[in-house]
């Protein structure tokens, strides 16, 4: 029983809370700022604003023109193909240089042909082909 009571009361409640909606006046002052508010201007006229009515967005504007949109789809789709293949040359170059890297850190006895003879690297110039191969790497890897 008491709970009947309760959903009886939670129904008038909730019904007589969405049927009272309060009033919205809308009016423009003498300096061209638009208000809104509860009370109407005292002198003014003021338009009621319906609240209960569902605002709806204003319809998109057709595209008038296909043509320079279909080109600049185009260049585009130009552009980012362009990108793809740069930026796949690039993974590709940071890839041998860290495999290069790799080698020089491991190896001490790297060689190098010279005039179709192989040169050993000494260790300064190891030291110093491995800081090539870091700079490049951090200049265009990362």
């Amino acid at each position: 029983m008491r709970w009947m009571i309760l959903a009886a009361t939670l129904t008038l409640t909730v019904g007589s809370a969405t049927g009272q909606a309060a009033q919205i006046y809308k009016w423009v002052d003498t300096q061209g700022v638009t208000h809104f508010d509860a009370q109407p201007p005292a002198g003014q006229s003021a338009q009621e604003v319906d609240v209960q009515k569902p605002v709806t967005p204003p319809p998109a504007a057709p595209a008038t023109r296909a043509g320079p949109d279909q080109e600049q789809q185009a260049a585009d789709a130009k552009v980012k193909r362009q990108v793809a293949a740069q930026e796949a040359k690039r993974k590709e170059y940071c890839e041998t240089q860290r495999t290069n890297l790799a080698q020089l850190q491991n190896n001490p006895r790297v060689r190098e042909e010279v005039n179709g003879e192989f040169r050993r690297f000494t260790e300064e110039e190891r030291q110093a082909r491995i800081a090539e191969v870091r700079k490049s790497i951090d200049d265009t890897c990362n």
